[in-house]
């Protein structure tokens, strides 16, 4: 390479870095320094090496479902306005009507399951997407007898988090890849107000 390539490529990296360190500074002024992903600020538990962790309980509104989500995320030094991080979830539901062939029965379900997370923060907004698998069990109890199934399903998300002054929003869709799993498929809105 030239030196004069080398130096022209040079400033365009250092042109290209001062406004994401400008507008870095701005998100952090305005408590953007919050992963793309989190639920509520309060919250978070920040480690001294930088990992940030949020954990949650999740309860479905149909009560069939609980169980706890577990996010332990980093922000890159030199990418301060991206966020990464893996989930850990586990679920117990208990009698969930479901179908097997052309028979209606009720299934209690056991799923665990790992997500990678990527997110990044637009000012006060947060975009992010995660992407796993997880693990089931399945107890069916139907007239005939017991059927236990068993399996391993991709899961895919999205959300947005919207963090304004006095309050702090967020929506998610969570889908699981299988038909005895749909149960656990969660579109989630949550309004966040501190008093």
């Amino acid at each position: 390479m030239k030196p004069g390539h080398a130096i022209a490529s040079l400033l365009a990296c250092l042109a290209l870095t001062t406004p994401f360190t400008a507008i870095a500074a701005e998100d952090a002024r305005q408590g953007g320094s919050t992963p793309a992903y989190a639920a509520q600020a309060d919250d978070l538990t920040r480690l001294e090496n930088g990992v940030v962790i949020d954990g949650r309980d999740v309860e479905t509104p149909d009560g069939y479902t609980s169980g706890f989500r577990l996010i332990a995320g980093f922000t890159p030094l030199r990418l301060p306005r991206l966020d990464l991080g893996a989930e850990f979830s586990y679920f117990e539901s208990d009698e969930v009507p479901t179908r097997l062939g052309d028979q209606q029965l009720l299934m209690d379900t056991i799923s665990l399951g790992g997500s990678l997370v990527a997110g990044v923060r637009l000012g006060r907004l947060g975009l992010y997407a995660k992407s796993g698998l997880v693990g089931w069990e399945g107890d069916a109890v139907v007239a005939r007898g017991d059927f236990d199934e068993a399996g391993t399903t991709r899961v895919t998300g999205f959300g947005a988090r919207l963090e304004l002054p006095g309050f702090t929003s967020r929506l998610e869709l969570e889908e699981y890849d299988a038909p005895d799993m749909a149960h656990l498929n969660l579109l989630t809105a949550s309004v966040h107000i501190p008093f």
